[in-house]
């Protein structure tokens, strides 16, 4: 029954965060339309390199507590509102201080632009994405992932991408910075509403100096994986704006737009898994976090698989929809399209390392960033050297994060398979075989002539899902699978068939 019943959650969440991401999906090529063809490339890099520190200083100020949180819970003895409330005391000095210290340097945020107009108030808005970040890990704990999906699929894109089209009447320079800022308010909205309602106010709560200082403490590890994961995704931005103008960093950053919506897939699944695997290791049961992390990894694979097909194959239409200026990306889309699919083993097996090796995996993902940062100036230097176009240049960081991604999931499954004696491999034959019919039909509509590109995008799309999701459907899907689109098996039905086992 236990098997069961952690299908059961993982089904529930995983229905919950594919309709999400569905919806974030929709909501987000708004964005990119408006923001490519209304602002340019130029604002559009200078407002990427603004967002990535933003972000990053946001993410060190929940220290970890996205994924710590349930944890913490799971642990206390204490009332959890006093224990979310602690938590949420803790972002919000962190974020204060990250605040002082951007609004103090602002340099940090534009690099390589000068700071005026609002550019200094872009820093306020640290508290309001960690505050969302902790209110929305708190509700995961009850399985409230609905809130989540709330917030960040509807409420955050659409937010932005109205405000991005209505700045654009008023300010150019600034319209970006001022639709973000109004994305993550009403993205806190939306999660602090749910939060309040679910755990209430901070009725005789008062924030513990020592348990905070434990729970900073005990959170640190995890605050560093989040960091250095965060890190991988976003430090060739950081490159692009040393080696490049911003022309070429607003370029790349919308193949990484388009790229990252598969990688949200990935980050939704967090909160469900989370919670999951923290009961299991109360209970000692490795073999079922095994089996959780392997169930989970295969979603995710097989979705991201589907999405770099669709997003790659006719990779020159689906840049053009954002504008003409940006097919020059077209080769880093593909890259990043494959670095997220590689990357879907090794970033669920770090969901459970968090909690059973963390300090392994701190060293891991510090390891692996340096390589992909030494990577990244050997590929974009040597092109350089060779005189090859720059479009081929700023795809040299995508190339060094995908071969960096994919060695990470190599190492991270491989130390996970031996602390838990069971495989954590996602991988079935029919996998495959999905990934190679559909990439045959998706290619045959590229031949088509120029003039008749938009077939590739109306036909050839749902040509390529079809041909794929069928094959996986018919031959990789078994019982726990099919949990996802229908009820949840019994324990008794509740494993994978022969054809879907996983590849060791």
């Amino acid at each position: 029954m236990a098997q069961s019943a952690d299908i059961d959650a993982l089904a529930k969440g995983g229905r919950t965060n594919i309709a999400g991401f569905i919806l974030r999906l929709v909501a987000r090529i708004p964005f990119l339309f408006i923001a490519g063809r209304l602002y340019g490339p130029d604002l559009v890099g200078r407002f990427a390199i603004a967002v990535v520190v933003v972000e990053l200083a946001a993410l060190l100020a929940t220290l970890g507590l996205k994924r710590g949180l349930a944890q913490a819970l799971s642990t206390s003895e204490r009332p959890h509102a006093h224990v979310v409330w602690d938590g949420m005391a803790l972002a919000l000095v962190l974020s204060l201080v990250a605040s002082a210290v951007l609004w103090s340097f602002p340099q940090l945020l534009y690099p390589n632009t000068p700071v005026v107009g609002l550019d200094r108030w872009l820093s306020l808005i640290v508290v309001a994405i960690a505050w969302s970040d902790v209110s929305l890990a708190a509700l995961a704990y009850r399985h409230d992932v609905k809130a989540a999906v709330t917030a960040r699929a509807v409420v955050e894109p659409w937010t932005i991408s109205v405000a991005a089209w209505c700045f654009s009447f008023f300010t150019i320079r600034d319209g970006l910075v001022l639709s973000y800022v109004a994305s993550m308010a009403a993205a806190l909205i939306a999660s602090i509403v749910p939060f309040i309602r679910a755990y209430g106010l901070p009725h005789g709560w008062s924030p513990q100096v020592r348990g905070l200082a434990a729970l900073a403490r005990a959170n640190a590890p995890l605050a560093g994986a989040d960091a250095l994961e965060w890190g991988s995704r976003n430090v060739d931005r950081f490159i692009l704006g040393l080696l490049f103008a911003p022309s070429v960093v607003g370029i790349y950053y919308m193949a990484q737009q388009v790229a990252s919506l598969p990688q949200k897939l990935k980050t939704s699944f967090d909160p469900v898994l989370g919670p999951v695997i923290t009961q299991a290791l109360a209970d000692d049961d490795r073999p079922a976090i095994a089996r959780q992390v392997r169930q989970v990894a295969f979603w995710i694979v097989a979705a991201q698989s589907l999405l770099a097909l669709m997003g790659s194959i006719p990779g020159e239409a689906v840049m053009g929809i954002v504008g003409p200026q940006f097919v020059a990306g077209t080769a880093a889309l593909a890259f990043l399209l494959l670095g997220e699919v590689l990357a879907s083993t090794g970033a669920v097996a770090e969901t459970a390392l968090v909690y059973v090796a963390r300090h392994r995996n701190l060293l891991i993902s510090v390891a692996m960033l340096g390589f992909q940062i030494g990577l990244s100036f050997v590929a974009v230097l040597g092109m350089r050297a060779l005189g090859w176009p720059v479009a081929w240049q700023a795809a040299g960081v995508a190339v060094a994060l995908a071969v960096s991604l994919g060695l990470t999931s190599v190492i991270k499954a491989g130390l996970l398979r031996r602390l838990l004696g069971a495989s954590v491999s996602p991988l079935r034959p029919a996998l495959f075989w999905a990934i190679g019919a559909a990439a045959t039909v998706g290619a045959g509509f590229t031949l088509l002539p120029h003039r008749l590109e938009w077939i590739e995008l109306v036909v050839g799309l749902p040509a390529i899902a079809a041909t794929y999701l069928t094959i996986l459907w018919r031959f990789a899907f078994g019982p726990a699978d099919r949990a996802l689109f229908g009820s949840v098996p019994s324990s008794d039905t509740a494993t994978l068939p022969n054809v879907g086992a996983p590849v060791r």
